[in-house]
């Protein structure tokens, strides 16, 4: 991921947020097969995402949207199929050089209770990327003041609430220059009144040219700032289009029950 500036000339209240501009990678699944032990969980999934665009996955609990997720950054290898990467396979590299490119926010935090924010951050580029010390916190410094944190970066997470823990651990994400970014359910651990804050912070980095695969619960966010919708169920993709084509005219009965019931 590279960053270029959007307009030179900006004034100085302008945010890092405000003139930067990410470049994002594109993504497809070919046939994704997913399997437990002898049980498939997804079955022959294929999907593109376009460079800089979000895609929401949407369906019922259990349906295969994390899976699927896991299986993207290979946290659970794949049984069959593959997994392109700007247009390269991402099944034929290691999964830590792979998890470098592709960043991943968690429904849970998993911050390092007993490290700053700051250290959050800036942990994995030293220890990872191999980064000089002194350059990573740099870098993490300006990554918690894009998401809004740059007053807190010496605070332990036992000192932030649930939404700045997760504005962190998106910081962490994107501090490792990823060329795109998974969200698995990101909001859902996180009290109602500070659901919003985050989600406005994803919707930015899509309008920066992010390109994001986000499995949410999150209908309006879907609706709202998704490029391509795509509504799983039993492991399978049942439909896939624009917002307004799932939301507003669903084809299957399948599609038409779970939105009665989620909307």
């Amino acid at each position: 991921m590279n960053l270029t500036s959007a307009n030179t000339s900006t004034s100085n209240s302008k945010t890092v947020a405000d003139i930067e501009t990410f470049h994002g990678s594109s993504l497809e699944l070919q046939n994704l097969t997913m399997a437990y032990g002898d049980i498939e969980v997804l079955r022959n999934v294929s999907l593109s995402v376009a460079p800089g665009t979000t895609t929401c996955i949407i369906g019922p609990s259990g349906s295969g949207k994390s899976t699927l997720l896991r299986g993207v950054n290979r946290l659970h290898e794949p049984k069959s199929g593959d997994v392109l990467l700007a247009g390269e396979s991402a099944l034929q590299v290691r999964p830590d050089t792979l998890r470098r490119r592709i960043g991943m926010v968690f429904q849970h935090f998993n911050l390092f209770p007993d490290h700053t924010a700051l250290e959050n951050v800036a942990l994995a580029l030293w220890s990872v990327k191999g980064m000089p010390k002194a350059e990573a916190m740099e870098r993490a410094r300006r990554r918690l003041a894009e998401v809004g944190l740059a007053e807190r970066a010496d605070h332990r997470p036992r000192d932030l609430s649930g939404g700045q823990q997760q504005r962190v651990a998106i910081a962490r994400a994107l501090a490792m220059e990823p060329e795109v970014m998974l969200f698995d359910e990101a909001t859902s651990a996180l009290d109602p009144e500070l659901v919003k804050g985050v989600l406005n912070l994803m919707a930015g980095l899509g309008r920066r040219g992010m390109t994001m695969l986000v499995v949410t619960h999150e209908m309006g966010f879907a609706r709202k700032v998704a490029d391509q919708v795509v509504f799983m169920d039993e492991g399978e993709v049942v439909e896939a289009g624009t917002p307004a084509e799932l939301f507003d005219n669903p084809r299957s009965e399948r599609l038409q029950r779970f939105l009665s019931e989620v909307l």
